[in-house]
């Protein structure tokens, strides 16, 4: 017997399931209402995907006494949450032609829907299945996997290619055999139709950890990106474990659940301006619609409530979004100094927030950079060494915490992640990638996308040239404007150099997931495996917008400002020696081994006690330029992102003790 679906909604989620269905030949009726319901019948779903636009002739009904339901069909509620009870008690107790009467039938009396179909959930949030499970014998949740966005009535924008999403569909309370069995049928024929799936027992505690990200979306809709947005949801987010925690629900990735292969699926710009422009949420908003933000972060409140809790930066969000909602006053409405006041009252750390940077005069400093000499580059020179960024807490450009990173990934701008696993004499950084990554993360290799060939003069990781540079960020999916974050398996010590190359080249966002990998798994977040290979970006790099020292200039550094050694203590005091031509250091250096930025968990220690070590070693007010160089400029730029986090600027010696060591004519200092 082959399914009809009756998909109810006609969204973003419920126009692109009822589409991608049509189009693999199954059945399907679509209840929309409103000015969407006269646009698909007029002229059908005009359907947007990276392949090109459609038009879908869908059978379409305005509600529940315009269809004969029949034996054969599956109910799909494809609304939003907070619509739910209204439409699940419209629908269960309608009549079904062909399917046998529940127990508790009358003689004569006809099935209903409640006992002889069943509903797939395809909503967000955790409170829907009990709904529908206090009327329907078998109830299908889902978690749904599909970045669409619906904003003109009869037209849908699905940019996943060259799948449609995927689902982790499953029975809603553990379910029959049979329901089991319903499960499974559903799940192939969403296979059939183009959308990634799988079948899971423990759905419930998928869609937990899907309500997780979910809870992005308000803040998204709410606010533009910046650390206090990024403050605000790793905060809803520490209160959703805290919840959850208490209620006994372990949620889990369901990005990862076992049989669900989304390897080869990525999103992309659809042809002709349909960008992607925010979270369900923000079209919510966008086209005056209602949220469900009751039964996102509601839900949190809720369950907090429940089990002796609070949970307050969840509850001012949902009103937040409420108001607005019931305002008319649409997306990006929600200030900083309304963030830090949610914050304040949580009683939450509020960051500090810069003010915009003023353009520095130009500066130039004799024979810094030898590319630059040659003219090839613009120069500048670093600000004073000891003042602190404007606003006084510099590490909320520099790094990201796991929870405010795995919020930004879900939110509708998600930034562009990379890998960039490296140690010195360990070449397997793409084979520890292919094992184990951040989802949607991109490998990044250092020795070849991240430097030159080595060279004498320029050391064992000279700077890349911009062209070739370009060439390989635009491999990485990097496209104008998009933010960076940058991550590795050993504290930041090779992803750093990412950070500072980047930004050197003119990227403008660029921040460093504090505690790398282990920080992410001590989040209790999952790993994806295999490859990713993104749509090819747009980028085009520069080089120049900081500053770099040549040999002349470092040694210049040690005696007229403050010249930091990054190296370990052996090398740096000439003990040991494994990979250079002379072991020793610059004179006049000084030694700050890079390990000890780092707590005993690899997370960046606080910028108090970093600002508190580089006093230590001489930096501070009047005391010039800092420099910093290591073995050959990877570990140095970890030191110039302590540096930075105290509020510290400093400038890298790219050729460092690899260059420096290679001169037969330059001195060596020991001990």
């Amino acid at each position: 017997m082959c399914s009809r679906y009756v998909i109810i909604g006609a969204g973003a989620v419920g126009a692109t399931v009822a589409a991608q269905l049509a189009e693999a030949g199954l059945s399907v009726v679509v209840v929309a209402r409103g000015t969407n319901l006269a646009a698909l019948r007029s002229g059908g779903l005009r359907y947007l995907r990276p392949d090109g636009e459609r038009h879908v002739p869908l059978e379409v009904a305005g509600g529940p006494r315009e269809i004969d339901l029949r034996a054969e069909d599956v109910l799909v509620l494809a609304t939003k949450s907070q619509d739910t009870e209204a439409i699940v008690a419209e629908w269960a107790w309608r009549p079904v032609a062909g399917a046998r009467p529940g127990p508790g039938a009358a003689p004569g009396e006809p099935a209903v829907a409640a006992e002889a179909l069943p509903i797939v959930l395809l909503q967000n949030g955790i409170d829907s299945a009990r709904s529908a499970l206090r009327r329907f014998a078998t109830v299908v949740d889902a978690v749904v996997i599909i970045p669409a966005s619906h904003l003109r009535p009869g037209e849908v924008v699905s940019p996943g290619t060259p799948l449609a999403g995927g689902f982790v569909l499953g029975a809603a309370g553990g379910g029959s055999e049979a329901a089991r069995a319903v499960v499974t049928r559903i799940a192939a024929d969403l296979d059939r139709a183009s959308f990634a799936t799988t079948v899971v027992d423990d759905i419930a505690r998928h869609k937990a950890g899907k309500l997780l990200s979910n809870l992005a979306f308000n803040i998204d809709a709410a606010a533009a990106p910046g650390p206090l947005r990024d403050a605000v949801a790793a905060a809803v987010v520490d209160e959703a474990h805290a919840a959850f925690a208490a209620a006994g629900i372990e949620p889990l990735e369901p990005f990862t659940a076992p049989g669900l292969d989304l390897s080869g699926w990525v999103t992309v710009d659809v042809p002709g301006g349909h960008e992607r422009s925010g979270s369900s949420t923000w079209q919510s908003l966008a086209r005056g619609g209602s949220v469900e933000s009751d039964y996102l972060n509601g839900e949190i409140v809720l369950l907090a409530r429940l089990h002796g809790l609070a949970a307050p930066v969840n509850a001012a969000l949902s009103r937040w979004i409420a108001a607005a909602a019931r305002e008319g006053s649409g997306p990006g409405g929600l200030g900083e100094a309304e963030l830090a006041a949610i914050l304040t009252a949580a009683r939450r750390p509020v960051p500090a927030v810069p003010s915009p940077a003023e353009p520095a005069d130009a500066v130039i400093i004799p024979d810094v950079d030898s590319e630059r000499a040659a003219g090839t580059e613009p120069t500048r020179d670093p600000a004073p060494a000891g003042e602190l960024a404007a606003g006084g807490d510099a590490a909320v450009h520099v790094l990201v915490g796991a929870a405010p990173l795995r919020a930004e990934l879900a939110a509708a701008d998600p930034p562009l992640l990379l890998d960039v696993r490296w140690a010195l004499g360990d070449p397997k950084g793409r084979d520890h990638y292919l094992s184990g990554h951040l989802p949607g993360a991109v490998y990044v290799d250092l020795e070849t996308e991240l430097a030159a060939p080595a060279a004498v003069p320029g050391g064992r990781h000279p700077l890349p040239d911009p062209v070739t540079l370009t060439a390989a960020a635009r491999r990485w999916g990097l496209t104008a404007g998009r933010r960076v974050i940058v991550y590795d398996d050993n504290g930041g010590q090779s992803a750093a150099r990412a950070w500072w190359l980047l930004r050197w080249a003119g990227v403008a966002s660029v921040r460093l997931l504090d505690g790398g990998l282990a920080a992410w798994r001590a989040a209790g977040f999952g790993l994806d495996d295999g490859d990713v290979v993104p749509p090819a970006g747009d980028v085009t790099l520069t080089g120049g917008a900081l500053p770099t020292l040549d040999a002349d200039g470092a040694a210049r550094v040690a005696v007229e400002g403050t010249l930091l050694d990054a190296r370990a203590g052996e090398r740096y005091r000439g003990e040991v020696e494994p990979v250079d031509p002379k072991a020793g250091h610059i004179p006049g250096a000084r030694n700050a081994p890079t390990a000890a930025n780092l707590d005993e968990s690899g997370r960046f220690l606080p910028a108090e006690e970093l600002r508190a070590r580089f006093t230590a070693l001489g930096v501070g007010e009047g005391t010039g330029v800092v420099g910093v160089y290591c073995g050959s400029g990877v570990t140095a730029a970890h030191e110039i992102a302590a540096l930075a986090v105290a509020g510290i600027d400093a400038v890298l010696y790219p050729g460092s003790w690899s260059d420096w060591s290679s001169d037969p004519g330059r001195p060596v200092a020991t001990g």
